[in-house]
């Protein structure tokens, strides 16, 4: 890792303007995770950041969190949570409700994914408000969790995700001061 030569991950990602809807812009991570050693470079300076703290797992949602999630779980000797939209996981679960700009979501994971205790790492493409990662916390935290911080891949600063996520710790590799 310490010869290998810096990628700027912000050109592998693509702007596309006015989606899901109009006045919105769209950070698709595609071509960065299309591209290996981009992919490779990006998951590498994640896991870095959080060398040396003990994490017992990795929470991500679907879907982008997965694909982060996963990859840094694995590189890092970790289990890995996945926390999706209700209905989708087949054992018992827990439930957490939050809002968005435009109406209200819930996301679920498994009542034995987390035990009392754990150290739980949630990773995510990308935080915008913070509330959706917010309500990962509560998911961990409702389990007797604690939660060691948040990465994401891309942070959209002028949206102030970390008022919402204030106490926790927050690291992102990307981000974006103005849309």
């Amino acid at each position: 890792m310490a010869n290998e030569k810096a990628i700027d991950l912000k050109q592998k990602i693509r702007n596309i303007p006015d989606f899901p809807q109009k006045g919105i812009v769209f950070r698709d991570i595609t071509p960065l995770v299309r591209d290996s050693e981009a992919f490779r470079y990006a998951v590498d300076r994640m896991v870095a950041h959080y060398e040396g703290k003990k994490i017992d797992a990795i929470l991500g949602a679907e879907a982008r969190g997965f694909i982060f999630g996963a990859a840094m779980a694995y590189k890092m000797g970790v289990g890995f949570i996945p926390v999706r939209k209700p209905g989708k996981l087949p054992y018992k679960t827990c439930q957490v409700s939050y809002e968005l700009e435009y109406g209200e979501s819930k996301l679920e994971m498994h009542l034995d994914a987390v035990a009392r205790g754990d150290r739980i790492l949630i990773v995510d493409d990308l935080v915008a408000t913070g509330g959706t990662a917010k309500a990962k916390a509560e998911l961990v935290e409702k389990q007797g969790g604690e939660v060691v911080g948040f990465c994401f891949l891309i942070e959209l600063e002028y949206l102030s995700p970390r008022k919402l996520l204030d106490g926790y710790e927050v690291f992102s590799l990307i981000k974006y001061e103005s849309e």
